[in-house]
């Protein structure tokens, strides 16, 4: 079998040394090729290459940025743009959240990781997940408008200015985030199929997985009903003052939370959601900033990828 490793270097929690047992392991079994990526978008530029010329099975050993670059890469390159297309997925947890890897119950250390995907591949094991696509951008586990996208970015800018990625500062900088758009809230239209548009909506998550991320090792839930082969779940809040967001951050954060209330909009197994707003918000996709629009069109798609695990 021939598989494309893509590395992440810069992955909040690989090492050296880990990446090079986990690659002497893999190649043991496999006809392997190693990609580290360099800049932005090189893991789909790569990967889309390689998908061409025709190998089997791709393996992301990064975080869920790393993973949603590879999908689009492998997606993007396979004429029907699903599972049946395109070859195989594996991921090696390697960032700080790993939200994807975590909802397909993958080990969260990458050696054991490693080992659990050879035993997949020696007895053929594998599974196809549903994925949403946000225009022309497929993604695995979440995207949003508004607040969360607002964080997102931020983060990002610190991190291209050296700092880590922790909970600690996710959390600082979504309470900042929560005051600005508290006082300054935007003015969003939710349409879902066959039902009436729900304006001024505050914040819109789409979400394809459960939990919608994690805080740590604490997973935070949105919509509990939500999995890798439905369609898109939605977690919409129309309000955001303190006596809704705080009970709502106290359920999320529960175990077995499942957050509802008058000021939620909540919905599972859509098969499309737009959102709109008069001025450009902030989008993120899976974790990923991608500036801001007026207009988002969200789409289930099942079936969509194949993944060994």
């Amino acid at each position: 079998m021939h598989a494309l490793l893509v590395v992440n270097p810069q992955a909040t929690s690989t090492t050296a040394a880990g990446r090079d047992v986990l690659t002497h392991a893999l190649a043991s079994e496999l006809k392997l090729d190693v990609l580290q990526t360099r800049y932005r978008g090189h893991a789909a530029e790569a990967v889309a290459t390689a998908v061409r010329a025709g190998v089997d099975l791709v393996v992301a050993h990064g975080g869920d940025g790393t993973v949603n670059e590879v999908v689009n890469g492998m997606l993007e390159a396979c004429p029907g743009g699903t599972a049946a297309d395109a070859p195989s997925l594996a991921v090696l947890p390697g960032g700080s959240a790993n939200v994807f890897a975590r909802a397909l119950g993958i080990p969260r250390d990458p050696l054991e990781a490693t080992a659990v995907v050879l035993s997949a591949l020696a007895e053929g094991r594998s599974r196809t997940v549903g994925l949403g696509r946000a225009d022309d951008r497929w993604f695995t586990f979440n995207a949003g408008m508004g607040w969360d996208a607002d964080v997102v970015a931020d983060v990002e800018r610190a991190r291209a200015k050296g700092r880590e990625a922790s909970p600690g500062r996710y959390a600082r900088t979504a309470l900042r985030h929560y005051l600005r758009r508290y006082r300054r809230p935007h003015a969003l239209t939710v349409r879902l199929p066959g039902r009436e548009p729900v304006t001024d909506v505050r914040l819109a998550l789409v979400c394809n997985t459960d939990p919608w991320t994690y805080l740590g090792d604490r997973p935070v839930r949105t919509n509990p009903g939500c999995g890798l082969t439905d369609g898109l779940a939605l977690f919409a809040l129309l309000h955001l003052g303190p006596a809704t967001v705080l009970p709502l951050l106290r359920e999320m954060l529960r175990d077995s939370g499942d957050p509802d209330g008058p000021n939620v909009l909540r919905s599972d197994e859509l098969p499309l959601i737009r959102v709109s707003s008069e001025t450009p918000v902030a989008l993120q996709v899976d974790g990923d900033y991608l500036g801001e629009r007026s207009e988002m069109e969200f789409v289930a798609v099942p079936s969509a990828l194949r993944v060994v695990v």
